[in-house]
């Protein structure tokens, strides 16, 4: 239950765009950093008695040494082994006779765990997870069966599915120096040379309560949440002081590439188009923005222009969407994607993809497109706001990847902001033909007739 799902947030901020502030005041905020350098952020909201307490670290798999891909998501396995005072299974049986759920997830920026439960159990849990944050027990006899498990798990999501190789080689592609280019579950070859030591070395390094966020949202008040985390991760001492988080970074991207993958379970050919971009942290102001916009306009709904055009219009796509994942701690990305309908071919569907780029990057797009989209984000965030998991996840991803409260709570004002003009030259800033990876996906070829 609590193994990981690689990628599962990594754009989570930005699939929850929120309200306007004059029509929906961000939630209540309190905010508290333990002398032992922990950050605690706590939402209350009464309306249902549950709880979610979410821990996130600010490391991830583009911080792992060279060598040792994959080390990051092999420890997050690794901590539902236990300790000595929590043996494996503790908190699984805990949060099962509860009734709660619980889960963690390894990005390349941060590593999470997080448990929705009754309040009153909220003090126990966080002793856990303070106890686990410097004691995990790591007997040696344990190791490799839990590599083993990791690389099951590799072979399910990526070996096992077309989707999952060719993602993986279009992000070996894309990015050529950046960790980023690296996948986060590992490449099979260093996972299996992964060993105790290197697992405890980057747990020692980075799970402290100084590189640590606690998020806690739902039926509780912030004083109380304050005093249980004084008694539990208030107790443990701080870790080693972390140097600034710089990464390698990105050459130039000045050249198209393509990756091709036929692959006989492959039944109907699709492409994937993506471009290195600034994400919220990097960008220039409002060029984020601008860009989830952007991506709004193409694909959010019927209305939008790759759905109205492709599918309505010309009939060739059985499917088509823009994403754009700006929450990420260095650059962004941007992609494209696509399959034809049997009776078109995948040549048409991006022949006409393109040409919608290239109307936007020419002529632009409409205020009132700009203002569908911002109300569409508005209206998905009030159902948003009614999930306490939601809200911590959400606030967690943000604030551990280097962003403010004030920067989430103002965003709506600043999607509100964007203009027609802003997203036409972020369209023709970023989304070259130049400079684009493509990814084909394709069915073996037909066999020539004898």
């Amino acid at each position: 239950m609590h193994r990981s799902a690689l990628g599962l947030f990594t754009s989570l901020m930005l699939a929850a765009p929120a309200l306007a502030q004059e029509e929906i005041p961000p939630p209540v905020i309190s905010e508290f950093t333990l002398d032992n350098g922990l950050q605690l952020v706590v939402m209350p909201d009464t309306r249902a008695p549950i709880v979610t307490h979410t821990v996130w670290y600010r490391v991830g798999a583009a911080d792992e040494p060279p060598g040792q891909s994959g080390v990051a998501h092999f420890l997050e396995h690794l901590m539902f082994r236990g300790t000595e005072t929590y043996p494996a299974g503790a908190l699984d049986r805990l949060v099962s006779e509860l009734g709660g759920n619980m889960n963690a997830f390894t990005s390349w920026d941060v590593t999470a765990y997080f448990e929705t439960i009754p309040p009153d159990a909220l003090g126990e849990i966080m002793a856990i997870e303070a106890d686990r944050m410097r004691n995990v027990a790591l007997p040696p006899e344990i190791i490799d069966a839990e590599r083993s498990v990791v690389m099951e798990e590799r072979r399910q999501v990526i070996e096992s599915n077309p989707d999952g190789i060719l993602a993986e080689e279009l992000a070996a592609t894309q990015f050529q120096n950046h960790p980023y280019g690296s996948p986060v579950i590992g490449w099979a070859h260093e996972i299996e040379e992964l060993s105790r030591d290197d697992a405890l070395s980057f747990y020692n390094q980075y799970y402290a309560p100084n590189n640590a966020l606690v998020v806690v949202a739902g039926d509780v008040e912030p004083e109380a949440v304050r005093a249980l985390a004084e008694q539990t991760y208030g107790a443990v001492p701080r870790g080693p002081d972390l140097p600034e988080r710089v990464r390698r970074q990105e050459p130039p991207q000045d050249t198209s590439r393509t990756v091709t993958l036929t692959d006989p379970r492959v039944a109907l050919p699709s492409f994937t188009r993506g471009w290195v971009v600034p994400s919220y942290r990097t960008g220039a102001a409002g060029e984020a923005e601008a860009l989830d916009v952007l991506a709004g306009l193409l694909s959010d709904g019927t209305r939008s222009i790759l759905y109205q055009k492709l599918v309505v219009e010309l009939g060739i796509a059985a499917q088509a969407n823009a994403s754009y994942d700006g929450a990420a701690f260095d650059m962004g990305t941007f992609t494209l994607s696509g399959a034809p309908r049997p009776d078109a071919t995948l040549e048409e569907l991006i022949a006409a993809i393109s040409a919608e780029i290239e109307d936007i990057i020419t002529n632009g797009v409409s205020q009132e497109d700009v203002d569908r989209v911002a109300d569409r984000f508005a209206r998905d965030t009030v159902f948003q706001r009614d999930d306490p998991t939601h809200l911590a996840m959400s606030y967690g991803l943000w604030l551990a990847n280097g962003g403010t409260i004030e920067g989430l709570n103002t965003w709506p004002d600043r999607i509100r902001a964007v203009t027609p003009q802003a997203v036409q030259d972020v369209a023709a800033r970023y989304l070259g033909a130049d400079n684009a990876v493509t990814g084909y996906l394709l069915p073996p070829a037909e066999e020539p007739a004898p």
